[in-house]
């Protein structure tokens, strides 16, 4: 093996442990924080839908996922300044986040 290699590799395995021990030390520190805004998009969305406001998003999604000619659904988000949801889907490895109006269900935007 040639000893410059050995070097640059240890050197690379040493960053690669030190930026995982980072992140994870970074996604434990506040992990409440991050639940209670996940917690407050849903308490958003199911006041708005249970007043009339939007539609529930059971069939908003069923609306989108018509539309995504089989892509993998990984999650959305609720904007409840505007009554509108992003779903963000997966297909052939690119990542495609599409709004929708919560109040028609219908699609008002695509971004990649």
């Amino acid at each position: 093996m040639v000893p410059g290699y050995a070097k640059v590799m240890r050197m690379m395995r040493f960053r690669l442990i030190a930026g995982l021990g980072a992140m994870a030390a970074l996604s434990v520190t506040n992990p409440a924080a991050y639940a209670s805004s996940q917690r407050d998009e849903q308490d958003a969305a199911r006041r708005a839908m249970l007043d009339g406001q939007v539609m529930p998003f059971s069939v908003i999604k069923r609306r989108v996922d018509a539309a995504m000619n089989g892509a993998t659904y990984l999650g959305s988000e609720f904007n409840p300044s505007t009554n509108r949801y992003r779903l963000k889907y997966v297909k052939d490895g690119k990542v495609l986040w599409v709004d929708a109006d919560g109040r028609t269900g219908d699609i008002i935007g695509w971004a990649r």
